[in-house]
């Protein structure tokens, strides 16, 4: 008897034609990607020439040497501050704010009533779709000189805390304030990896005497590891991408020392200052970082865990 191939062969000609309809559903998809995420690569050529708005990005001639922006970059004082800065937010908040929506979902589980669930849920979701500038103003009327914290500081004798200005505090209202706008977001992919448990082992738990806490240490946090896994990847190939937008907003002349990143610092000498060969190889170079990056925690995860994404 012939053992039965149990992997599907490259669809062929006819049978896409037979379901045209799905695949003409990844057209926009398709089309999204290419004009948003691979054509835009064309220009990364400037960070290795000298580019003038008027030649164009063909027509400028190329850096002598080809890496003579990357060299100018090294050469600067900023840039290993910015560097220093930017890794230090970036693996505060991975080892700070990444537990925090797994905690959050697994709580949440806990709920057995729906309507409070979804309630809270929907209340988690709601700061993620803020934008940065009233996030930043948010920090602003809660943490400024004159903001509540200190008016209730100031009410109980406490002293004036300059928060939003003392280079301390920086990150702590950075990092805060990002927990606070994307935890709930965050946790629906833990959430999603929740719901798909089987109820099987629930109730072969209760049978057994589990509690509430072993349902959780020995069913639900070993059946959605895999997820927390590759998030965690993820998180880890993204380490050096910090958006420039909250960071940015937050900056004033007393915390720049801990307030300017690599994003931060491409924003102002591209467009600011116009320098875009030399904005382009600090972000390719940003660029390059994450992706080697990637490729390691992949690497170490599929060796540990047995888990990667490729």
């Amino acid at each position: 008897m012939k053992a039965t191939n149990i992997y599907r062969r490259t669809p062929s000609l006819k049978a896409i034609l037979s379901c045209w309809q799905l695949y003409a559903l990844l057209i926009p998809a398709l089309v999204w990607v290419f004009v948003f995420a691979y054509y835009p690569m064309y220009g990364l050529i400037i960070a290795f020439k000298d580019y003038k708005i008027r030649a164009g990005i063909l027509a400028s001639p190329w850096a002598r040497p080809a890496f003579k922006y990357f060299m100018q970059f090294f050469s600067t004082s900023i840039a290993w501050q910015a560097i220093r800065n930017t890794v230090i937010i970036s693996l505060e908040s991975l080892v700070i704010a990444f537990p925090i929506p797994v905690v959050f979902a697994i709580l949440l589980n806990q709920i057995q009533k729906k309507s409070v669930q979804k309630t809270i849920q929907t209340i988690s979701y709601a700061p993620y779709f803020m934008s940065n500038v009233v996030v930043v103003s948010v920090i602003t009327v809660l943490f400024s000189a004159n903001g509540v914290v200190n008016s209730i500081a100031g009410s109980l004798g406490g002293k004036t805390i300059l928060f939003t200005s003392l280079p301390q505090w920086f990150r702590a209202l950075f990092i805060g304030s990002n927990i606070w706008q994307t935890m709930g977001f965050n946790a629906v992919i833990f959430i999603a990896a929740l719901t798909a448990i089987s109820p099987d082992y629930y109730e072969a738990a209760t049978i057994d005497g589990a509690s509430r806490f072993q349902k959780i240490l020995h069913i639900e946090l070993p059946l959605i590891m895999p997820t927390v896994i590759l998030m965690l990847i993820l998180a880890i190939g993204n380490i050096m991408n910090i958006g420039y937008e909250k960071a940015y907003l937050m900056q004033n002349g007393s915390n720049t020392i801990v307030s300017e990143l690599i994003s931060t610092y491409v924003y102002k000498v591209g467009l600011q200052t116009a320098q875009y060969s030399f904005a382009t190889a600090v972000g390719l170079f940003n660029s390059l970082v994450n992706f080697i990056i990637l490729i390691i925690a992949n690497k170490a995860a599929k060796k540990l865990s047995g888990i990667s994404i490729f």
